[in-house]
Parts: C-alpha cells; structure tokens; sequence
C-alpha cells in the first residue's frame, strides 16, 4: 500500500526512524567534537595582599576562592571549611576591617587588600581579648566554628561601636549589647555543638559591655 505521496509505508518508516536516532545520537557527536579539542588552560593571575600584616604575593588560579588561597596555598588553616556555601560562618574573617565568608569571594578580587585571620588576632603569645573571653567563658566545644565565631565577633563589635543597628535594635534608645542583640548581630555563625549562651557571655565579657 502506497502513502498519498507516493512513498512506500516501510520506506517512509525507515526513514524516520534513521532520522530519529540522528537527533538521538546529536548529542553524543558534539560531545566527542568537543573532547577533540583541548581544554584551555586555567587563567592564572598575580595578587597581592596584606595578610596578619604581612605582604604576600601569588600567583593563582583565577578560579581560586579567598577560602583556598588562605587554607591550600598559604597553610592558614584556621579559617575553617564548613558548608563552603556561605551559610555557617566558620570560614569567617576580617577583609579590610569588615567581616566577610570567604568562601563567597574569589582571592584575585581582593588585590591590594588587607586581611585578617584568626592567626592574627593574637600579639605575640598575648591572646586578644575575645580570645581570652571564649576561653574564660567556655564558648567553645568542638571548637570547629570558633575561629570564625571569633573573627565574625571583632568585626561586629567595631560595628557596633560605630553606632549600626540591627533587626532587634529600639531606635528609641541608645543600644547595648543585650543578648538578643548579640544573638541577632552574630546569626551568621552557626554552632552545631549549640555553645551559643557562652558565646554571646564572652562576647558581652570581652566588649566590657554587659546587655540587660
């Protein structure tokens, strides 16, 4: 039986059904033309940084986060890896004054900066104040986040100085550090060990400001 168009039933399904695994077979061609050609090389670029007052110089993968740079090129590994996500704040630290995740931020957009780690916080073998304070008041269990919780508390309490306000903040009156401001300010770093009354004790202790 011929189709209305002159070509024969069995051809005219021989035919689509070359071209239907033509299309099927479309993606498996231009992934092997693809692999043909050879990747291009990873742009590399030079920083430089002030990191714990130090300069530092590198020549990175531009792909490379603050993160990496700071734990896989330059072996600061307190600044901690924690969901690499920006969601619990272990890999807190200080950029030029300001607390940031640096697991959001790739290193080479922060030429010339000036940096901050929990490494650098300490004089000497004299502890900074917030340091001491998590010690004293036992604001740490596993002690996974506490260099971010630490980091993330220096460039709160600067913030705080300068007079911000946060989600719980009365703009009636002048704020303190109550603990529902310490908890709203520092809702960034998370505890999976639940330290959190002790951490917001050491913060209070250690800013010689006691909320009510």
């Amino acid at each position: 039986m011929e189709a209305s168009d002159g070509i024969g039933r069995r051809r005219f399904l021989q035919v689509s059904a070359m071209a239907g695994l033509g299309v099927a077979l479309a993606p498996v061609w231009m992934s092997l033309e693809a692999a043909a050609v050879p990747a291009a090389p990873p742009a590399r670029v030079k920083i430089n940084l002030e990191i714990n007052g130090r300069a530092v110089s590198r020549l990175i993968d531009a792909r490379t986060t603050l993160l990496d740079l700071l734990r896989e090129d330059l072996g600061l590994t307190g600044t901690k890896k924690g969901c690499d996500l920006g969601q619990c704040g272990a890999c807190t630290v200080l950029l030029n004054g300001e607390r940031i995740n640096s697991c959001l931020t790739l290193a080479c957009m922060h030429d010339g900066d000036k940096l901050q780690t929990i490494e650098g916080l300490a004089s000497g073998d004299v502890l900074h104040p917030l340091q001491t304070a998590f010690v004293e008041y036992d604001g740490l269990q596993c002690g996974y986040c506490t260099p971010g919780q630490i980091c993330s508390a220096v460039g709160m309490l600067q913030e705080f100085k300068r007079g911000s306000y946060s989600a719980v903040s009365d703009l009636n009156v002048p704020a303190t550090l109550s603990d529902a401001e310490v908890q709203e300010r520092m809702s960034g770093n998370l505890c999976r060990c639940g330290a959190y009354n002790n951490i917001v004790a050491a913060i209070q202790a250690a800013s010689g400001l006691r909320g009510v």
